[in-house]
């Protein structure tokens, strides 16, 4: 589609790729066909940086196209072809383009896009994955919350919580291919505390993915919610709100498509994964804490060579729980598994559990009343007696 606006931000894609100060491009909101979105992003090979662009199709289908600089402004067209909307974030600014079903079409731009007298150029490069992380430590909500300082520059205490953040930013990308493909994506985080995993999240789903998204953060810390309003602010995260109340109280505007939930302690983490279940999130992160509740009430002599030491104890208390909570969830409907958010070396609390709702899952079914029956057996067999079904594994009022 030829447009002197889609021209000159074809030319500024250009610009900041050559420059070495493009983080990412993506293309969304197709006008038809059999493709979903197209996410760009930067890699350098040899001596020059080259968009590796990935096309998300019908069917799970996926399409790749290395761009280098000089074919940069050709490519971003051509993709206009097929897409109504573009974003471009660089380290020194964003650019948009909106093109709407009556063909006019809206350019935006902000800050010194392709200006490296202010930042330094990129480095990433091959597969080196702590040079090709999804953050740089420049992004504002950083230095709103005192992970990075002005300069973009991770402070020495922070560098486990940035290692954090950036895995967890990754968990994102791939939570979002799972999710609707238009609208605004509603995302709940419960027992958020200082949320730092909820400003990564929501910067990943607008900066890097190119969605339009609405955040509710729940906690029951007053002083803490005023605090993550105010970085809301500072880094123009304009589409987050922070609510102090219990998330028993809470009743999301709509269903979630995602609910995160980092490190809620004990049962609050089975109240979480009760509140998306029974409101059918599409998608599920959860990284548990601790695991009072079972390691108190286990009732089972048959681990007692196991329980009668503390330590050990505790550690089965902890896996059991875990998995627990991923049988209740396959028997509510979703497909799971559990994976390490981080290395145990920055945390031990590093467990995540993950749940993508299936699409044709039926409560009725025999696999679904074989699968509440194998979820039913564990928890007799920790617990010694029958779960209660209105609430979620360990969880008992």
């Amino acid at each position: 589609m030829k447009n002197e606006k889609i021209t000159a931000f074809a030319a500024l894609a250009a610009r900041s790729l050559t420059a070495g100060t493009m983080q990412s491009i993506t293309f969304h909101s197709p006008s038809g066909g059999d493709c979903l979105k197209c996410k760009g992003t930067v890699k350098k090979i040899g001596g020059g940086y080259v968009v590796q662009f990935e096309t998300s199709m019908t069917e799970g289908r996926v399409a790749q196209e290395n761009v280098p600089a000089d074919g940069m402004e050709e490519a971003v067209e051509t993709y206009f072809d097929t897409y109504r909307k573009a974003d471009l974030t660089d380290k020194n600014g964003t650019a948009s383009v909106m093109i709407s079903k009556k063909g006019a079409v809206t350019f935006l731009k902000k800050g010194k896009i392709g200006d490296t007298s202010s930042a330094p150029v990129q480095t990433e490069s091959g597969n080196d994955r702590d040079k090709n992380r999804l953050l740089t430590g420049e992004e504002e909500f950083l230095k709103a919350l005192g992970v990075s300082d002005e300069k973009g520059r991770i402070h020495d205490k922070k560098q486990s919580k940035f290692r954090q953040i950036c895995r967890f930013s990754e968990y994102i990308v791939e939570a979002e291919k799972k999710l609707n493909r238009e609208g605004t994506l509603y995302v709940c985080d419960l027992c958020c505390g200082k949320s730092y995993l909820s400003f990564a999240a929501y910067h990943v789903l607008t900066a890097v993915c190119g969605r339009d998204v609405k955040m509710t953060c729940v906690d029951l810390k007053q002083s803490v919610m005023d605090f993550c309003g105010d970085a809301a602010k500072a880094a123009h995260m304009d589409g987050m709100e922070f609510l102090c109340m219990n998330i028993d109280d809470f009743v999301p505007e709509r269903t979630p498509d995602l609910v995160i939930s980092l490190h809620a302690c004990d049962i609050a983490t089975d109240i979480v994964l009760g509140f998306a279940s029974r409101y059918r999130a599409d998608v599920i992160l959860s990284t548990p804490c601790c695991h009072h509740r079972l390691n108190s009430d286990m009732d089972c002599p048959t681990l007692d060579f196991i329980a009668d030491r503390s330590i050990l104890k505790q550690k089965l208390a902890t896996a059991a729980t875990d998995a627990l909570r991923l049988l209740k969830l396959e028997a509510e409907g979703y497909k799971t598994d559990a994976t390490e958010l981080i290395d145990p070396e920055d945390t031990p609390k590093n467990v995540m559990l993950r749940g993508v709702k299936r699409k044709n899952f039926r409560f009725d079914s025999d696999e679904a009343r074989q699968k509440r029956e194998k979820y039913n057996t564990a928890y007799r067999f920790f617990y010694g007696k029958d779960p209660d079904e209105k609430l979620f594994t360990c969880f008992e009022g």
